[in-house]
This record gives C-alpha cells, sequence and structure tokens, in this order.
C-alpha cells in the first residue's frame, strides 16, 4: 500500500492516484492480464476497482465519459511495483475522486472497459 499511484506518458502525467487498473489490448481476450494498483487496504480495494469500472462503463454507455487518446507507451507505478503498458486503456481515481480515462488510439473502447467492468464484478462476487 503506497501513498500514490503515478501514471506517466509522453504528454501526460497523473501523479496522485490511489486506485487504478490498467487493462490492456489482450485483456479482451484473456482477463488474467488485467492488473490494479490501490492505496487502500487491500479488503476495501476490490469494492474500490469495481466502483471505478462501473462508473467508468456506465458513463461510457450514456456517453459522458471524456476519454483521453495518448499515441505512447505508459508507465504504472507505485514505487513497489512498475507496469509498462504499449497498448490498451488505463482507469484511475485521483486523490481527490475525479476520474481519468486514458486510451491508447484505435483502441475498441468499449471491449476494454467491458473486460474491466466484468473482471472486477466478478472479483467482487467471488468473495460474497
Amino acid at each position: 500500500m503506497g501513498a500514490s499511484i503515478a501514471i506517466h506518458g509522453v504528454k501526460v502525467t497523473i501523479a496522485d492516484c490511489e486506485t487504478v487498473i490498467v487493462v490492456p489490448e489482450i485483456a479482451v481476450k484473456e482477463a488474467g492480464y488485467i492488473k490494479t494498483y490501490s492505496c487502500k487496504e487491500s479488503g476495501n480495494a476490490k469494492h474500490a476497482f469495481h466502483a471505478l469500472a462501473q462508473m467508468v462503463y456506465f458513463q461510457f454507455q450514456d456517453e459522458e465519459l471524456e476519454i483521453v487518446e495518448i499515441d505512447s507507451p505508459l508507465t504504472i507505478s507505485d514505487g513497489r511495483e512498475r507496469t509498462e503498458l504499449d497498448n490498451g486503456l488505463v482507469l484511475c481515481r485521483d486523490l481527490a475522486g475525479k476520474l481519468h480515462v486514458l486510451a491508447h488510439a484505435r483502441q475498441n473502447r468499449k471491449k476494454l472497459l467491458e473486460a474491466a467492468y466484468r473482471y472486477c464484478t466478478r472479483w467482487v462476487r467471488l468473495d460474497i
């Protein structure tokens, strides 16, 4: 559990995230490639991931979601672990509670958001 999670790319930096879901392009076929980062206690984190994935997916369906298109790899780091993302998208909530979605160009955003939502929903339901 770190103080915050940072996302860096060539033209974008979000330095203070508390919850991050990394959805590589391959996650459309195999959800096991989805990675999650959180500053919260592990017991509460899965609910934060589910809430983030659900809100972003519903905002996308309602055409209310602002997606920042990126054209370079992203680095996601929590001070202990580091992930590189060349293709896919990243969902995050910053420390102020604002949602951010970063997506590589030419990605099927709907399918990637669905993969994240299904992954987080199943994760929560396994513990109910």
